[in-house]
C-alpha cells in the first residue's frame, strides 16, 4: 500500500456561466448586470447579484477586456516628486488620499478599478511614460491632476490615442472634462470671514506658481481686498505649498514694520508653518494672529488652536471625473464643466482684530 497521499483536489473555477444558471438568466444578462448596461429590472438585477455573492464570482477584467473595446480601468496621473517627497518624510498627502477615495469608489460603482500613476512633471521622457502607460493599460479613461491638468502636450496625447480625460482643479478648456472648485470664490469667502471680524491688514501666501489654482486664488484675494478698500500689495507673499515655503513668508510678514493681523496660506503646509511661526515668536493665535488654511486635512482639525480652513471638494471631484469618463464611454452625452462648491470651516484660529 502506498504512503502517497493524493494531493487535495483543486476548487472548480466559478464562471458567469455559473452565475447565469444559478439567478435563471442568460449570459447577456449576466454580463449587463455587472457593466451597468440598460434592461434590466431591478428585480432580475437583485437576483443576479445575490448569485455572484453566494457563488464568490469574481469578474475577470482581462475577460472582459477581451471581449470588447473596453479595460475596464481608469488611470489616474499624479505628479510623481512632490508625491513621494511627502511619502518619504512621513507627511503622506490627503490631496492624493482624498482623490483615491472618490475615485475608487464611483469607478468600483460601476464595475471599473482606478490605477494611480506617478509621472514627473520635470521630466524630458513625461510624455514618453504616459504613452507607455496607455499603450500597456489601455484605460478607458484619464483623470489628470494638478499640474498636469493644464500640460497641453498632455491632452494632445490623449486625444491623439482617443482617450478620453478629465482635468481636476481646472476650470473651461476645450479638451476633456475639467472640474474644479471655484479658488477665486474660496480665497474671497476667507478674506471675507476675516474682514468681518475686523481685520484690514490680511496677509496672503501664495501657491507654486506651476498651478492654476494659486493664480486664482491670488485673483480672488486681490479682488476682495480691493473691494474692502484695503489691499496692500507689501502682504502678499510667495509660497510654493511647503512648509519651508510658508515659514520664510511668514517671518518676512512678521518682520515688517506694520504686520499683519491674519494671514491666508495657500495650503495646509504653510498654514501650519504660520502657526509654527507665530509660536516661535510667542504671538499668540488667534489673540494676535488669525490664521486660515486652504486645505482641511486631518490635521488642521488636531493643532492647537484648529485651524479655520477652506475644505476642497476633492473626492466628490475625483468622483465625478470618473463617472463622466466611464458614462461618456456609454455614449451618454455630458457637460464639459463642472464647478463643485467649497466649505470654510470656521475654527478657533480665527477671531476678532485685535485694538
Amino acid at each position: 500500500m502506498s504512503d502517497t497521499l493524493n494531493p487535495p483536489r483543486k476548487r472548480q473555477a466559478v464562471t458567469i456561466k455559473h452565475v447565469a444558471a444559478e439567478a435563471g438568466v442568460s449570459l447577456q444578462t449576466v454580463s449587463r448586470v455587472i457593466n451597468n448596461g440598460p434592461n434590466v429590472t431591478p428585480a432580475v438585477k437583485e437576483r443576479v447579484k445575490a448569485a455572484i455573492e453566494k457563488l464568490k464570482y469574481v469578474p475577470s477584467l482581462a475577460a472582459r477586456g477581451l471581449s470588447g473595446s473596453r479595460s475596464y480601468l481608469i488611470l489616474a496621473l499624479n505628479d510623481k516628486e512632490p508625491t513621494v517627497e511627502g511619502w518619504r518624510e512621513g507627511r503622506g498627502n490627503d490631496w492624493i488620499d482624498q482623490m483615491l477615495l472618490g475615485g475608487m469608489l464611483r469607478s468600483a460603482d460601476f464595475g471599473y478599478r482606478m490605477l494611480f500613476e506617478l509621472v514627473d512633471s520635470h521630466s524630458g521622457k513625461m510624455i514618453e511614460q504616459i504613452e507607455a502607460a496607455l499603450l500597456s493599460l489601455r484605460p478607458d479613461g484619464v483623470i489628470l491632476t494638478p499640474p498636469h491638468t493644464e500640460n497641453q502636450a498632455i491632452s494632445d496625447l490623449l486625444s491623439r490615442y482617443g482617450v478620453p480625460f478629465a482635468r481636476l482643479g481646472s476650470r473651461g478648456g476645450e479638451d476633456g472634462f475639467s472640474i474644479a472648485m471655484d479658488d477665486a470664490a474660496a480665497a474671497s469667502a476667507a478674506v471675507d470671514h476675516l474682514h468681518g471680524l475686523g481685520h484690514r491688514r490680511i496677509g496672503f501666501i501664495t501657491g507654486s506658481p506651476e498651478y492654476r489654482a494659486s493664480e486664482d486664488r491670488l485673483a480672488g484675494f486681490r479682488d476682495t481686498m480691493h473691494k474692502h478698500q484695503c489691499l496692500d500689495e507689501g502682504l502678499i507673499e510667495p509660497g510654493d505649498f511647503s512648509y519651508q515655503a510658508g515659514a520664510e513668508a511668514t517671518r518676512r510678514l512678521l518682520a515688517l514694520d506694520n504686520p499683519p493681523t491674519a494671514i491666508i496660506a495657500s495650503s495646509g503646509e504653510m498654514a501650519l508653518a504660520v502657526l509654527g511661526v507665530a509660536r516661535e515668536q510667542r504671538i499668540a493665535v488667534p489673540d494676535a494672529l488669525s490664521i486660515v488654511s486652504f486645505d482641511d486635512t486631518p490635521t488642521m482639525r488636531l493643532t492647537l488652536p484648529p485651524l479655520t480652513a477652506i475644505r476642497q471638494p476633492i473626492a466628490p471631484m475625483a468622483a465625478t471625473a470618473a463617472e463622466l469618463l466611464i458614462t461618456v464611454k456609454n455614449g451618454e452625452a455630458q457637460e464639459r464643466s463642472h464647478i463643485l462648491p467649497f466649505e470654510l470651516i470656521v475654527r478657533q484660529s480665527t477671531a476678532p482684530c485685535p485694538r
